[in-house]
């Protein structure tokens, strides 16, 4: 389970009378109101030195926004890779360096000398494409070569002698036979850029098995959190990331899975997989453990002292001690940021803060 910031039950001092109301100090002594300093005579006529008591520490009650938060642990990297697996027959000719960032229309790979460009999309190619050819998968493929430059077509879901000619460009650009098809096993399809993770083929090897794998580009923290937390966490709240050497960047929560894993081992925990991702590039880190802060409430606009200026009640309750030494009964909200949100009190009042 996470660390939460919560109302602290304080261990209550020797009860203290205040006119007529019993006070429990929380964190310390009540307070002297100023410096007082006392002019004593000592025996024989002498001065003594003078006796300084020095005056409590304040905080002034101040209107902000709080938020409450949890730290977890997490893990760096680049998010869960996914393999290119070549399809046909040849042999490996040329393979990305691993960590490599590959775009829109260069190599993943080649076989017998031929590449095999990356395009971005979701729907694979499983079919030969070629003029007549009517679906998603020609759209696909249309908006590609248009992002790539070429023109005189139409995007839209018909494959037409237009497009062949535009595939027939293209593929002369890259050195391939230029046959104006375009078949599952000529291309690559990732939803956008992608970064080489692990290269599993070698030069040489026959085509027909697992390449490499990737990921995309942009680093992201994955933390499996507990599932009793889970409705803790919320798509677009912010987090903070601390990094190994101590630097923290901040972070918002962009995915909270709803599918529920549980581990092995004597004491299995069950858990959700949460993303975070950073709001700057990482460059020093490809994979670290960090620790995680995420904003589960906030309030806004609202009053708050310190934690420690609280004072619990006998009665029940809390309180906090004014600089004229009184006590102010409140009511106590959100806990967060080592402040707690306050009612009962109006702001820029000075209250105790014990030291």
């Amino acid at each position: 389970m996470i660390d939460q910031e919560a109302a602290v039950d304080v261990p209550a001092a020797p009860v203290r009378r205040r006119r007529g109301r019993a006070a429990l100090a929380v964190g310390g002594a009540t307070a002297v109101t100023a410096a007082v300093v006392v002019a004593a005579v000592g025996v024989g006529g002498r001065d003594e030195a003078p006796i300084t008591r020095t005056p409590p520490a304040t905080a002034k009650v101040e209107r902000t926004t709080l938020n409450a938060t949890e730290t977890v642990s997490g893990s760096l990297g680049y998010g869960d890779p996914a393999t290119v697996t070549a399809a046909g027959q040849g042999t490996v000719t040329w393979l990305p360096e691993e960590g490599a960032t590959i775009t829109r229309g260069h190599a993943v790979y080649s076989a017998d000398n031929d590449k095999v460009p990356l395009l971005y999309g979701r729907l694979p190619f499983y079919r030969a494409l070629s003029d007549g050819s009517e679906g998603r998968d020609v759209e696909e493929l249309e908006k590609n070569l248009k992002a790539l430059g070429y023109k005189g077509f139409t995007v839209d879901r018909t494959f037409t002698a237009a497009t062949a000619d535009a595939v027939e460009e293209w593929q002369d650009d890259l050195g391939l036979p230029v046959n104006g098809r375009v078949g599952p096993g000529d291309v690559v399809l990732a939803p956008g850029a992608v970064r080489v993770a692990d290269v599993r083929a070698s030069l040489g090897a026959p085509v027909g098995g697992p390449v490499l794998t990737y990921t995309g580009t942009r680093q992201q923290v994955d933390v499996d959190l507990d599932v009793g937390d889970a409705a803790l966490v919320k798509k677009g709240v912010a987090a903070s990331v601390e990094l190994p050497d101590g630097a923290t960047v901040r972070g918002k929560v962009t995915s909270v899975g709803k599918v529920a894993t549980t581990g092995t081992g004597q004491n299995p925990v069950t858990t959700i997989r949460v993303v975070i991702l950073p709001g700057k590039r990482l460059s020093a880190y490809d994979k670290a453990p960090v620790d995680v802060t995420i904003v589960s409430q906030s309030r806004p606009d609202v009053l708050a002292v310190p934690v420690n200026a609280l004072v619990a009640l006998a009665e029940g309750g809390y309180a906090v001690q004014t600089s004229d030494g009184s006590f102010r009964p409140v009511g106590v909200g959100l806990f967060g940021d080592g402040k707690v949100e306050v009612t009962g009190v109006p702001e820029d009042t000075a209250v105790v803060v014990p030291k």
